[in-house]
């Protein structure tokens, strides 16, 4: 164990056996696709029934309009979160009819760009904004990377923790100070973010049809009638498969600072794309209209394109831009984006899962964090790719201090000090994490319990498709979610549809008659100033 990890852990006993372990705050996010019976995307709207995608708190869509996305209420207890993400799937399953939901990350059969609707929000500014962004995203990157699915996991730590660590530190546990350890656990995370898809990646092969939408020089081999995969890969959802933009790696974004992170981002949001100023941002239809093409032809069109496997996070106010949410308050809590969805929950993510996120989030932040310039953070991509495509190989090394390492080495290390966190923490939560460390364990020494590994074996013991698996799963799943609301009542959930389609008609009440483009100009023109102090 590292002498900074042993010294935060005793600094930490004061509140070992407090209430403040148990305040964790949580929060998931969970994508799925709607399919068809017959394994194709549902190319029908959003269920009338769920309210509006734009205003709904919980039930949303992301980039394609038969992507849903799932979002849970802050908490702080692990069961609950789950509970709740439970009732919304069940919940949700009301309104699909004979649809079901996608349970794998990667796509079903997808056969052309054409047949992938955008999601969309309705006739208010905001909402055709969203759409607009959409837009332009398929025409930078592609309609097959809009229906890729994730799980993202927001974590917070609490107020009375960050007292006894800034204690330790001799500083003031206000905004500054946690930022910077918010920060500093980002470069951690940076470092050891390969340990998310070696353990939880469940990508290791994908359709073969999605290849017809991807840029990509990834060798594959072939499985079935339609599957391809890759021997060792985990989490092909995390490779260049998905989005790339040779151009954000220009931007040399790293996390040694907030002030800096936000310079370079809102740069990137107002300097021209040589690649996607090709496209045009305005085009004149056949009947004579003009109409969109993307919201600018900027690297970054607004700031969440810039795709990262972390990001520091605050809750906006009103119309306030990511970086603009930060510069007022700081960073609030961190949003993990390198979860693949899992395929061995009905909702994509499990307990076990969640606490050992904890651990190794707990790892990072508890740590000595030097600064990583760009060459150091690019070695750490470079360990992550390797995971992404290689990492059930038993030989694999990754870069360590300027030496290759056996990946094996690491992780037995990375554990050990995960045991002596999980001893910390259940001070408040019984054998919980300690049990988790023991039941991921052996995926250290035998690769082929991964969640990747777990994928391979079943197409292979029972001679199935990729697809057919995801089939198999998808129509179990349905079954087990038809059951009777855990957390949540009917009467919350009818409340959230009424109110989402009455905010949505208010804002298009609002927006009517009003200049889109001037809204556009509006938004972009205070999105490049900073906050106003005082």
């Amino acid at each position: 164990m590292q002498e900074s990890l042993s010294q935060t852990l005793k600094s930490l006993e004061s509140c070992r056996d407090s209430q403040a372990l148990k305040q964790i705050q949580r929060g998931i996010e969970r994508e799925c696709l709607r399919i068809t019976p017959a394994g194709k995307l549902a190319l029908t709207s959003h269920p009338e029934g769920l309210g509006r995608t734009l205003t709904h708190p919980h039930i949303t869509t992301d980039y394609a309009e038969m992507l849903l996305e799932f979002i849970t209420p802050v908490a702080s207890d692990i069961q609950v979160t789950l509970d709740q993400l439970t009732d919304i799937h069940s919940y949700t399953y009301r309104y699909l009819g004979d649809e079901l939901m996608w349970p794998l990350s990667m796509p079903c059969f997808v056969d052309k760009d054409s047949e992938i609707p955008i999601a969309r929000y309705g006739s208010s500014h905001s909402g055709r904004m969203k759409n607009l962004y959409r837009e332009g995203l398929t025409h930078r990157y592609g309609g097959g990377m809009q229906v890729i699915a994730g799980v993202h996991y927001n974590f917070s730590i609490p107020a009375a923790m960050w007292e006894v660590l800034a204690s330790a530190d001799q500083q003031q546990p206000d905004a500054a100070y946690i930022s910077q350890r918010y920060f500093g656990l980002i470069r951690n995370y940076k470092r050891i973010a390969w340990v998310i898809p070696y353990l939880f990646g469940a990508s290791p092969a994908i359709c073969k049809s999605f290849l017809e939408h991807a840029d990509s020089q990834i060798e594959f081999k072939s499985m079935g009638k339609g599957t391809v995969y890759r021997e060792y890969a985990t989490s092909l959802r995390m490779s260049d498969l998905g989005y790339t933009n040779k151009e954000q790696a220009d931007l040399r974004i790293t996390y040694n600072s907030l002030t800096d992170y936000i310079a370079r981002l809102r740069r990137a949001i107002s300097t021209p794309s040589q690649q996607f100023t090709k496209i045009g941002v305005k085009q004149t239809n056949a009947a004579g209209e003009i109409t969109y093409r993307q919201l600018n032809d900027n690297i970054l069109q607004i700031e969440n394109e810039f795709y990262s496997p972390i990001r520091p996070k605050r809750v906006a106010q009103g119309s306030e831009t990511p970086t603009q949410a930060l510069e007022r308050g700081g960073v609030e809590y961190i949003e993990v984006r390198a979860l693949d969805v899992n395929p061995f929950s009905p909702v994509g993510i499990s307990a076990a899962q969640i606490r050992m996120l904890d651990l190794l989030l707990l790892w990072c932040l508890f740590n000595d964090s030097p600064e990583l310039d760009w060459d150091a953070q690019l070695i750490t991509e470079q360990n992550f790719n390797r995971v992404v495509l290689d990492g059930r190989n038993p030989r694999l090394t990754l870069q360590d201090n300027g030496y290759e390492r056996p990946i094996s080495d690491w992780l037995e290390e990375l554990f050990a000090d995960l045991q002596g966190i999980a001893a910390y923490l259940d001070g408040a939560h019984d054998d919980a994490y300690q049990q988790t460390v023991r039941e991921h364990y052996p995926m250290v020494l035998n690769p082929e319990l991964t969640f990747s590994g777990q994928m391979m074996k079943l197409m292979r013991d029972q001679d199935m498709d990729n697809s057919c698996l995801g089939m198999e799963l998808a129509r179990q799943y349905r079954a087990q979610l038809q059951q009777p609301l855990r957390y949540f009542t009917e009467a919350q959930f009818e409340q959230w549809t009424a109110t989402s389609i009455a905010k949505q008609a208010e804002r298009e009440a609002d927006d009517a008659g009003s200049s889109f483009d001037a809204f556009l100009d509006d938004y972009f023109a205070k999105a490049h100033l900073p906050v106003a102090k005082g």
